[in-house]
C-alpha cells in the first residue's frame, strides 16, 4: 500500500513539474535551474497536503472544542500568511538559493579536504538498517536540536527579541506555528540544515521529518481544547501542553530570588520528554490566555500586519522599540 502510494505521489511529481513548473522556468529564462525547480515541486506538494490535512482535521476540532472564541480574525488571516509562505516552498526556495546553497558548498569543500559522511542512523548495523528504526533515531535527534533552539530562543535576549512575535498572537489557532520573524525563521532553518548534513539524513527522510513535526505544531497550537491524558500527555506534545508555553508571563519568563528573567517552560517540540529531564516541563492541566506580558500590561506593539510585524522585530533587535 505504502509502495503504491509513493509511487502515485512520484507520478503527480512529475507531473506537476513537467506540465507546469517546467513551462514557467524555460519561459522566465531559469532552464539553468530545473534541479531546484524540481525539488521546489516536491515542497510545493508536501505543503498542500500539510494544509489540507489541517483544514480536513485540525480545523474541525477547533470547532468541536474551542479554548475561546475568535475575535480577532484579522491576526489569524496574517497567520495563514506565515503559514502559507512557509508550507508552500516560498521559504525552502529562498533558503535554497542562499544559505542552504553556502551551506552545501562549505561541506563539500571540507569533504574535499577528508571531512568524512557520518549517518548516525547507521551506528547500530542490522538493526538501524530497518527504516521505522532509523526514521525513529532522527526523528529524537531532531527533536533534541529544536528543543536546545528553543530553549535559546527564550533564554538569549537578542533571539527573544525576534521570537516574541510568535508569542504574541492572543489568537492562537492551527495556523500560528509559522508566525515567526524571517530572520528567527532564517537561524532556525540554518541550524538544522547544517544538523541534517552532519547526521547524514537522507531528504526523503528529512522531508518527511519535518512535515510530521509541522503537522504536530500545528495540532499543539490549535484552538481546542485537548489534552491526551496523563500517559500519553508525556509521551508526545499536546495543545494544552504547548498552550502553557504560551501563557502570559508563564511559557518565556521564569524568577530568580523575585527578579523576572527570560526562560519559561515546555520547551518541546514533539517529545516532552526534553523538558522531563531539564526540569522545564510544566503538566498543569490549564488553558490560559496566551501573549507577552510588555505586550498585554504596557501595551508594546508587536505589529498587526504582516511587513509591520517584521519592522517591529527589526526594531526590537536593534533596541528601538
Amino acid at each position: 500500500m505504502i509502495d503504491g502510494m509513493l509511487e502515485l505521489w512520484t507520478i503527480w511529481h512529475d507531473l506537476l513539474f513537467e506540465w507546469v513548473v517546467q513551462p514557467i522556468a524555460f519561459g522566465l529564462g531559469f532552464g539553468q535551474l530545473l534541479e531546484v525547480a524540481y525539488e521546489g515541486t516536491g515542497l510545493f506538494m508536501v505543503g498542500v497536503l500539510e494544509v489540507l490535512i489541517m483544514l480536513v482535521l485540525i480545523a474541525p476540532m477547533q470547532r468541536w472544542r474551542p479554548v475561546e472564541p475568535i475575535t480577532d480574525r484579522q491576526a489569524i488571516r496574517i497567520d495563514a500568511i506565515y503559514t502559507l509562505v512557509h508550507k508552500l516552498g516560498v521559504f525552502e526556495l529562498f533558503m535554497y538559493f542562499t544559505f542552504a546553497n553556502w551551506l552545501e558548498k562549505a561541506i563539500a569543500y571540507l569533504r574535499g579536504w577528508g571531512m568524512p559522511t557520518f549517518h548516525i542512523d547507521q551506528l547500530w548495523p542490522g538493526v538501524t538498517d530497518v527504516a521505522f528504526v532509523s526514521f525513529l533515531i532522527y526523528l529524537v535527534v531532531f527533536d533534541f536540536v529544536n528543543y536546545l533552539i528553543h530553549r535559546g530562543q527564550h533564554e538569549f535576549e537578542w533571539w527573544w527579541k525576534l521570537h516574541a512575535l510568535h508569542h504574541s498572537q492572543r489568537q492562537m489557532t492551527m495556523w500560528t506555528d509559522n508566525r515567526n520573524h524571517l530572520i528567527d525563521s532564517i537561524v532556525v532553518a540554518t541550524i538544522i540544515a547544517s544538523v541534517a548534513v552532519l547526521v547524514g539524513v537522507g531528504p526523503g527522510q528529512f522531508v518527511a521529518l519535518m512535515a510530521l513535526g509541522r503537522l504536530s505544531e500545528n495540532l499543539q497550537h490549535a484552538n481546542v481544547r485537548l489534552s491526551f491524558g496523563p500517559v500519553f500527555e508525556r509521551v508526545w506534545v499536546s495543545p494544552r501542553f504547548h498552550r502553557r508555553h504560551h501563557s502570559i508571563g508563564v511559557g518565556h519568563e521564569s524568577f530568580d530570588h523575585g527578579r523576572v528573567v527570560l526562560g519559561g517552560c515546555n520547551f518541546g517540540v514533539l517529545l516532552p520528554v526534553w523538558d522531563m529531564l531539564f526540569r522545564t516541563a510544566d503538566f498543569q492541566l490549564r488553558f490560559d490566555p496566551t501573549g507577552v506580558r510588555d505586550q498585554v500590561e504596557q501595551g508594546r506593539d508587536y505589529g498587526r500586519g504582516f511587513w509591520a510585524q517584521q519592522k517591529q522585530g527589526v526594531l526590537r533587535l536593534l533596541g528601538r522599540a
